[in-house]
């Protein structure tokens, strides 16, 4: 068999298909990652790991990488700009980014400052989301998209924004905000930027369709739509509505779901211009997928088009229908969160330690006098053969139970039960290593994978960092960051520090079909550290404090030309006495309550002084501590 290398970790691993030209592995094992693309500055993942550490930090940590948001705001403005060359378009684009997707201040505040060049606005769906905004915005060149539901402050707000020179776009998500804008708008004599979103027929594809089409949660109908013109020209506003607004959910994997929305939309767009709205904006809001297991699919983890695509495509139905009828193009707007900021996010996690069937092992032969179902496993295994797998794992199952039950009339010891076991794995086992290299393996043995799966235990929770993984089964790029030069031994999945069930990760890419277990390496002693990749988007907002595990350490880091790097932001992750502050617990009661109890057991006689002060530096310790363990390199 032929030595292991770099490549074979590349390709089993699938780095490349997923990657973007970000993320790859160098000669010697380690993932590397290149922040401004392939050809630009190199940064090795594990040496990044270890000098943070130095400084103090502490693992889960949080990497954001600065240039990779950098890039992202670059390559989608481009597409655009490369579309509107291809087809002659005549309009501008005017992206915005969904302060939804992640509200961190500082990859908000860094989408701005790279946006700018490119006019890059944002989009709210909140009252807290619109006054980041105002602070954050400088120009009427960048837009504001105002969704969401709207009370009288939120209009107030968004329409004195033009005070300061902005250009918040009010989008009307229900019919019963009209006569409150109109009302809102007279009062304050401030003309509104007006904008509606139609509630298309066109459905999404993927996770999220079922929140789209005819009984969408947001959108009017072509019915209010038209009444809505009808109201406003009877007010003189009709001036005031510019935009056409639609969205058919979050990670589209499909492009033709795209073209069908798009040319519904190009024709409603068209309509109202007809009706004699002066539409100068079309915003497709959301949807730009993100490859997140590198199949190029229309599986719910995939996407089966490029960015380049979904930017021909809405160019040219949108340029199809407006040439057609002789509407002038309008300023293309899209809401592209996810595929923004999701590359630019890597959480990494140590593993505390691994739990697992031993495997390769030769038990021994049965002794005389042992019972007979050992006898028969131990017959089992030693016949287990290609042609035989079936008929062996049938017969071992029978077994097993058989011993099951002796041990339960107690016939059989707990010594003899632990040997049934280690007989009925040791025939497992074996017959995996026959099944894995079967081109058809049978239903019934599809399972033993999972079965005899090795269970790494992670220094992270899955619901405060991967909140997707958990509530729908999002699939993420999960991987060691070093040793990739070493064949893996190991298959195994994740398990995190919470006391919940739930609390594991046992699904994984695979370019074919979803996997239930990951290639892994046998622990050595040293810190072994795994990298889950593309995390940017919601998992940040949407983690809960389960168990009280708070937020990571995150650190924000910039490359240089020469290789090197700069940490601009490092961001601490929450104490615990942070964390109980959350659910009302206060440090100075809680500590009270414990000096109280030591007091009381001084008096008793049930601890000694220096036990004592021990035990409330240890408490004041924990209280000012990290929520994970630490781990001491």
């Amino acid at each position: 068999m032929r030595g292991w290398t770099v490549t074979d970790s590349a390709e089993l691993y699938g780095i490349s298909n997923w990657g973007a030209g970000y993320f790859g592995v160098d000669p010697s094992g380690d993932v590397v990652v290149h922040p401004r693309g392939e050809g630009g500055p190199v940064l090795n993942m594990p040496e990044l790991v270890r000098d943070i550490r130095r400084r103090g930090l502490r693992t889960p940590l949080l990497f954001r990488f600065s240039d990779i948001l950098h890039s992202r705001v670059k390559e989608i403005a481009g597409c655009f700009e490369t579309a509107f060359q291809t087809f002659n378009y005549e309009g501008n684009y005017r992206g915005v980014y969904p302060i939804k997707v992640n509200q961190q201040r500082q990859v908000v505040e860094e989408l701005v400052e790279f946006g700018r060049p490119y006019s890059l606005g944002l989009e709210v769906g909140s009252k807290p989301e619109l006054l980041v905004a105002l602070a954050l915005l400088e120009s009427s060149d960048t837009l504001i998209i105002c969704n969401g539901y709207k009370d009288r402050a939120y209009m107030e707000t968004a329409l004195l924004a033009q005070r300061l020179g902005l250009y918040p776009i009010i989008v009307l998500d229900r019919s019963t905000e009209l006569e409150l804008l109109i009302k809102v708008s007279r009062e304050l004599g401030i003309r509104p930027h007006i904008g509606v979103r139609a509630r298309l027929a066109a459905r999404g594809a993927g996770k999220w369709s079922e929140s789209t089409g005819d009984r969408s949660k947001f959108g009017l109908s072509t019915f209010d739509i038209v009444n809505t013109v009808d109201r406003l020209r009877s007010e003189e506003m009709l001036d005031c509505l510019e935009m056409l607004h639609f969205h058919i959910g979050s990670q589209i994997t499909a492009i033709r779901a795209h073209k069908d929305a798009l040319r519904e939309a190009s024709r409603i767009f068209v309509g109202l211009h007809q009706l004699g709205a002066p539409m100068c904006l079309i915003d497709a809001g959301g949807g730009l997928g993100v490859d997140y297991d590198g199949s190029q699919t229309n599986f719910h983890s995939s996407m089966n088009y490029s960015t380049q695509e979904y930017a021909n495509d809405v160019v040219a139905a949108i340029q199809d229908a407006c040439s057609e009828t002789g509407v002038p193009h309008p300023d293309i707007v899209t809401e592209s969160g996810r595929a923004l900021v999701s590359h630019a996010s890597v959480l990494v996690f140590d593993v505390l330690g691994v739990d697992g069937v031993t495997r390769g092992l030769e038990p021994s032969a049965p002794v005389e006098g042992e019972d007979r179902v050992i006898q028969e496993l131990y017959a089992v295994w030693k016949n287990v053969t290609h042609r035989n797998v079936i008929e062996s794992y049938h017969d071992a199952l029978q077994l097993k139970e058989e011993g099951t039950s002796t041990f339960n009339l107690g016939y059989l010891g707990l010594a003899g039960r632990a040997r049934v076991e280690e007989f009925f794995w040791a025939c497992c086992d074996r017959i995996l290593r026959i099944v894995q290299d079967m081109e058809y393996v049978p239903e019934e043995l599809q399972g033993l994978e999972r079965a005899l799966a090795d269970t790494y235990y992670g220094n992270f929770s899955v619901f405060q960092s991967l909140p997707d993984s958990w509530a729908m089964n999002q699939l993420f790029p999960m991987m060691p960051i070093q040793r990739l030069h070493e064949r893996p031994d190991r298959r195994g999945v994740f398990a995190d520090l919470t006391c919940d069930s739930d609390g594991k990760v046992d699904q994984f890419i695979d370019l074919r079909d979803v996997r239930n277990v990951l290639e892994l390496h046998s622990l050595n002693g040293q810190p072994y550290y795994v990298a889950v990749f593309l995390v940017g988007a919601y998992q940040e907002t949407l983690g809960e404090v389960h168990n009280l595990f708070g937020d990571t350490d995150t650190v924000h880091v910039h490359a240089d030309a020469a290789g090197g790097y700069t940490l601009e932001h490092v961001v601490e992750g929450d104490r615990v006495d942070e964390v109980l502050s959350y659910v009302q617990y206060d440090r100075r009661h809680l500590l009270e309550r414990v000096r109280q109890a030591v007091e009381k057991s001084l008096r008793n006689g049930e601890i000694t002084l220096e036990e004592s002060a021990l035990l409330r530096r240890r408490y004041e310790q924990g209280l000012s501590g990290y929520t994970y363990l630490e781990r001491e390199d």
